[in-house]
């Protein structure tokens, strides 16, 4: 493949085909708050100072008992309530709560509320997704136990911001309204008498910085994969049959076959380096399934506050959450579509490879995560966005000889929907909820991907 490559879009491509390229306000009446001194930042975060302008950055504010809710000498964590009061901020644009535990479960709600540089005005209370190990790497894996992975909930966009206010508040255990309120959390103002799940130990705000899109792009690396048409990428099939055969190249999973190559003409895409990752924050080495045989479609939750201009910024910003502050070892997705159908390159390591994600808790094995920016539960994805997911999946499952849609069997390492070793048969293209109990890819768009395989195998010629 690379020799044909080389000829058709350049080395700079091939090497980033093949090798990793390194809202609205509401009305809420509010004192406005000065910014500290110096954009110092508030007390209790953490803060690299070196960061320049381009580059991006993270803030973590430990979170405390609310004082309406504080239980007097009781630890943190059976408070019923978590936050911090409104404050002033560095000015950050994707925000989201992490915790000790990765094991641990935050069973409540995450509620904040930003204020936006532009016009100083407060937004209204936004919910976070909860998100309670839906994601991540598998278990029994090194990323997964690495001593660095944390709880976390999904991030949310918010855009160019410079205050916040947050409240985590915990779920009632179930039952306890019919049995007096009996349990740990009953002593504190605002519990109503019901017991209150355990809040996990830990609990922190974290404020990302995504940084500036690069100004200057020179320098190796390709910014972004072209489009080929199908006869093109069919013949790209072709030329790496030959390399093959020749010993010219090594041949990968899209090595020509006699039968017809069912594939679907190559999408455009941009690279890591055009969304402007900062390829020092991943972890060096690169993970690898054996094969590919399905892909699992998400929707980020990072909410649908954001217009296309702002994608790479989006990226950048998940990228540092993933890594900063969940502890993975790269951003978990291995692709990524916003909603004008631009389709970005996730996790490092090649895009026609199986690179192994860290995207559906369970099934990452011979997997690929594709996400869609923003949140669709109650909104409806654009045409774009799905056509852009069709797109991709027929070109990359056409690359390892899966047909959109197939069936395939999947061995669960265990994701709290199946036990590990339990065999699950599932759509070539399914789901995030189809292997996890999750909302996750929202039902709006979830209710899309009848339409996306029959349009994906169309593109592959079937």
């Amino acid at each position: 493949m690379r020799a044909y490559l080389a000829s058709s879009i350049g080395a700079v491509c091939t090497a980033a085909l093949v090798l990793p390229l390194s809202q609205p306000t509401s009305a809420l009446a509010a004192p406005r708050i000065t910014a500290p001194r110096d954009a110092e930042a508030a007390p209790g975060s953490t803060w690299s100072s070196t960061q320049s302008s381009t580059q991006s950055s993270t803030q973590s504010l430990p979170l405390t008992a609310l004082a309406s809710d504080r239980a007097s000498g009781a630890a943190p964590e059976q408070e019923a309530a978590q936050g911090l009061v409104r404050r002033a901020v560095r000015p950050f644009s994707l925000l989201g709560v992490v915790w000790d535990d990765a094991d641990a479960e935050l069973h409540g709600t995450v509620q904040v509320r930003t204020r936006a540089r532009a016009t100083h005005g407060w937004s209204g209370w936004q919910d976070l997704e909860t998100h309670n190990q839906e994601h991540g790497a598998d278990p029994g894996t090194t990323e997964r136990d690495a001593a660095t992975v944390r709880g976390s909930t999904a991030p949310l966009w918010v855009g160019d911001s410079d205050g916040v206010e947050i409240r985590v508040r915990a779920a009632e255990e179930p039952g306890t309204e019919e049995h007096g309120g009996e349990g740990p959390g009953m002593e504190g103002p605002g519990t109503e008498g019901a017991a209150r799940e355990l809040l996990p130990h830990g609990l922190r705000l974290e404020l990302v910085d995504p940084g500036k899109d690069p100004a200057d792009l020179a320098g190796p690396g390709a910014t972004e994969i072209p489009a080929l048409s199908k006869a093109e990428t069919e013949a790209s099939l072709a030329g790496a049959g030959r390399a093959g055969r020749t010993g010219a190249g090594r041949a990968g999973p899209e090595r020509a076959r006699s039968a017809k190559p069912y594939i679907g003409p190559r999408p455009r895409i941009v690279t890591r380096r055009g969304w402007g990752a900062d390829e020092s924050l991943r972890e060096r080495r690169f993970g690898y399934s054996k094969r590919l045989t399905a892909a699992f479609v998400h929707h980020s939750a990072t909410g649908n506050n954001y217009d296309c201009r702002q994608s790479a910024s989006v990226l950048r910003g998940i990228y540092r959450y993933h890594v900063k502050s969940s502890g993975w070892r790269d951003i978990g997705y291995n692709f990524a579509v916003d909603k004008c159908g631009n389709i970005y390159e996730g996790r490092a390591g090649g895009v026609t490879k199986p690179v192994k994600g860290a995207h559906t808790l369970g099934f990452n094995a011979n997997t690929m995560g594709i996400a869609v920016l923003g949140t669709y539960g109650g909104t409806n994805p654009s045409a774009a966005a799905t056509t852009a997911v069709a797109r991709l999946a027929a070109w990359k499952l056409g690359l390892h000889r899966v047909d959109p849609r197939g069936k395939v069997t999947l061995i669960s390492s265990g994701s709290g929907k199946y036990k590990k070793g339990t065999k699950v048969g599932l759509r070539a293209i399914s789901g995030h909820r189809d292997g996890f109990n999750t909302d996750c890819p929202g039902s709006r768009l979830y209710g899309k991907l009848g339409t996306t395989r029959t349009t994906a195998a169309r593109y592959q010629g079937r």
